[in-house]
């Protein structure tokens, strides 16, 4: 009969030993799973703020692969006589822009015109050159920041105020006809004018 519990006791005290390796196991197990999870969340978290951080460089492209972010040509090289024209944005950045005339006398209309989104004012040349030609109209050119000849980098808000530099500029000269302002964009472009003229209801922008 004692031998019988000596050997039940033993029994007992081996599951018991078996129970606690599992129960060891299986915490290792929960630790290394929680330790795994948390150097994924580290890693996404840290992706994250890199998208974040550089999400302007990522959306904004001012220069074409393989090429400079000076201009190719002027509106000279296809014989359009134009301005050149700096501006100030509201935030202090300097702007640089071309005013294309259809004839040195002619007051208006005139395009006000947001290119798309990669390269610069100069890549747009000849189709501003088919405009002028069919359309009888100027065509005011804008770089926006951190294209071009224009100073700082491209943001969202940024080109806005860009935007409305330009703007106010075309409304401030004396040679145009300021009733007769139409605002034309491209890509890019189309969701600036789009803001411009929500922004400035007063002005019977076209």
């Amino acid at each position: 009969m004692l031998s019988l519990l000596v050997s039940q006791a033993k029994e007992a005290e081996t599951g018991s030993e078996d129970t606690q390796r599992k129960q060891g196991a299986f915490r290792g197990m929960v630790s290394y799973l929680c330790a795994l999870a948390y150097l994924v969340g580290a890693v996404v978290a840290a992706g994250l703020a890199l998208l974040v951080a550089f999400q302007e460089r990522l959306v904004y492209v001012p220069v074409l692969p393989g090429l400079s972010r000076s201009y190719s040509m002027t509106p000279s090289r296809l014989r359009l006589a134009y301005e050149d024209v700096w501006l100030q944005s509201a935030d202090g950045i300097r702007l640089h822009a071309w005013f294309v005339k259809v004839f040195p006398d002619c007051p208006g209309p005139t395009i006000l015109f947001f290119q798309e989104n990669a390269g610069n004012i100069a890549h747009r040349l000849e189709f501003v050159r088919i405009m002028l030609q069919r359309l009888q109209c100027n065509v005011f050119l804008l770089s926006y920041r951190g294209y071009g000849a224009s100073e700082g980098d491209p943001s969202q808000l940024g080109i806005i105020m860009d935007a409305q530099a330009a703007l106010d500029h075309l409304f401030q000269r004396n040679d145009i006809d300021t009733s007769r302002i139409v605002v034309f964009g491209r890509s890019l472009g189309g969701a600036v004018g789009s803001a411009l003229a929500k922004e400035n209801p007063d002005k019977d922008l076209k």
